[in-house]
């Protein structure tokens, strides 16, 4: 079939525009979920020889470190990096047009390749290019740095750039995937390419929404569009596409592409409320099998299930591999993960307990603090059987809710500091990320429904045989059957409660079940555990996957 995917596309590429990609720890050009996704989507390509390019910012600067003091107040420190210790520069240089200046633009390559053999190019855009104003050269050096302004050139700068440059490369595209709609300016640069003839863009184009609440679409004022893009023409074009009263990316990029997803089922029906008369499919996210489980495990499943890296869905014959096989590598990874800890915290958390894991970006409505509301009921199940908890996660600079919430995090840890042992470990990056998914036993999630759009980490867990745990929302309504491959927290989807009926639902249902079921479950019911962990493995990691994801991509989408 992968080469199928190649000769079908016939030395066409799909370019695949991301504002943020995750590939590697000491490459800071992702803040969280969306530029991880991105990160596996592009290693799913190159195994499946999918004859992809990607296009993002080169973000000099990073997103950022981030420091706690003993409060759990946050502080962030630039994280600057040097490209050319991990890529290659372009010679070929672009420009695009800001406020009636020419603002260069150079190109770092690097390759992403497989060892099935296929190879992503991924063309990082850099404006830090001599004979640019100063104010120009920082344009690509924060990811999700500044104000709406510094936002607006940054787009500019990935969309309308980003085609200019992938021309100046000598790459032949056939399609161009939007990653959110940071990139939608790109559909701007190809009408001006196809005498402005929208049919012919829509059928280039393919656009993936992340989000499901209406504020989390990029919307800038028109007097600034006017003010960085000052020609008429195309600000016209904006607003006849982008929405009359303010340049809305998203609707941007939905009335440019001839097809639209969602990225789970549930999403993609939100997503069709939120733009009603479009229509919005739906493929759920998968992660990338071989980078999100653990040393133990792969050692595993090489042994058992030859050729699980690059077809995932042999995770299903998880029962061929012996029991006790894959309690050693549940406890290896545990092990790992506690160690860290202790050496970081020196708090002195151990192997045996109930260690339960959330860490993801400090925004308001995934709700770390849910399991910390109420502290009476947290130690009541703690007497019945020990658990330990780890928290880890960024807040960004500008979101003070956030930041709220590692602090009140703290403050419980405070409260709680004789009874029950809770970590938060600062600068939360993907190899912190490996280890806290493979080693904690269960996964805990609690979002404010339905603003989840998809979720990835409780995908991760499941590849490590760790058991979800999680509010009916995003990926896990679909991977969730109930005491099977995890638990549910609060009221079913199609159960409309009050916000705050909802959220005490949720808060008692959750701790019913650490008391009356999970936490009796691990401690006096092994072997029911044992059936948790498995089915996580072939029940869930096999299905929710980046190579199932790509392959629909493929045929859904690109073909």
């Amino acid at each position: 079939m992968e080469n199928g995917f190649q000769g079908v596309l016939k030395g066409q590429k799909i370019a695949y525009f991301s504002m943020e990609v995750g590939l590697r720890n000491e490459i800071p050009t992702y803040a969280g979920g969306l530029g991880v996704l991105a990160g596996d989507t592009i290693r799913s390509a190159s195994d499946l020889r999918v004859p992809l390019v990607a296009v993002s910012l080169v973000s000099n600067k990073g997103y950022f470190r981030q420091s706690l003091d003993l409060m759990g107040n946050q502080t962030e420190q630039i994280e600057e990096w040097s490209p050319s210790s991990f890529m290659t520069r372009m010679p070929q240089e672009v420009s695009v047009k800001i406020q009636d200046r020419e603002v260069k633009i150079q190109a770092w390559q690097y390759n992403c390749k497989s060892l099935t053999g296929g190879c992503v190019p991924i063309i990082f855009l850099d404006t830090n290019v001599e004979g640019n104003l100063w104010e120009d050269r920082g344009i690509t050096d924060f990811l999700y740095g500044g104000d709406h302004s510094y936002r607006l050139k940054q787009e500019i700068v990935l969309g309308i750039g980003g085609v200019r440059m992938l021309e100046a490369l000598g790459f032949k595209i056939r399609k161009y995937h939007m990653n959110e709609g940071h990139s939608s300016l790109l559909a701007l640069e190809l009408l001006k390419c196809n005498s402005r003839d929208a049919t012919k863009v829509r059928d280039l184009c393919i656009f993936t929404t992340h989000t499901p609440v209406e504020a989390g679409h990029d919307k800038f004022d028109y007097g600034l569009v006017d003010d960085m893009i000052r020609d008429k023409n195309d600000v016209e074009i904006l607003r006849r596409f982008g929405g009359a009263d303010r340049f809305n990316t998203s609707l941007f990029a939905l009335n440019l592409s001839n097809y639209v997803n969602g990225v789970t089922k549930l999403h993609s029906r939100v997503s069709s409320e939120l733009f009603p008369g479009y229509s919005i499919q739906a493929i759920t996210n998968g992660v990338h099998s071989y980078t999100w489980t653990s040393p133990f495990f792969r050692q595993l499943f090489d042994r058992y299930l030859p050729g699980w890296a690059n077809e995932p869905e042999l995770l299903v014959r998880i029962g061929g591999i012996p029991d006790d096989e894959i309690w050693e590598a549940r406890r290896s990874a545990k092990k790992a993960l506690i160690d860290e800890v202790n050496k970081r915290t020196g708090v002195g958390m151990d192997y045996e307990t109930l260690t339960i894991g959330f860490a993801r970006r400090m925004a308001e409505y995934k709700r770390a603090t849910l399991i910390l509301s109420d502290l009476e009921r947290l130690s009541k199940i703690n007497k019945r059987g020990r658990i330990q908890l780890i928290f880890a996660g960024k807040a960004h600079p500008h979101d003070e809710a956030g930041k709220q919430l590692i602090r009140e995090i703290f403050r419980s840890i405070e409260a709680l500091r004789n009874e029950i042992k809770i970590v938060f470990l600062e600068n939360y990056d993907m190899s912190l990320a490996a280890k806290m998914v493979s080693g904690v036993d269960v996964w805990l999630n609690t979002p404010t429904r339905p603003y989840e759009a998809s979720g990835t980490s409780g995908m991760k867990a499941a590849h490590n045989g760790v058991v979800n745990f999680s509010v009916l929302d995003g990926w896990w309504i679909e991977g969730w059957i109930e005491g099977v491959t995890g638990w549910s927290i609060g009221p079913r989807p199609e159960e409309h409660l009050s916000g705050e009926e909802a959220r005490l639902a949720e808060l008692d249902d959750l701790y019913n079940k650490l008391y009356y079921i999970i936490v009796p479950t691990y401690y006096e019911r092994r072997d029911e555990w044992f059936r948790l962990i498995n089915n996580s493995i072939g029940m869930v990691a096999y299905y929710f996957n980046s190579h199932r994801m790509m392959r629909r991509y493929v045929t859904h989408a690109y073909l």
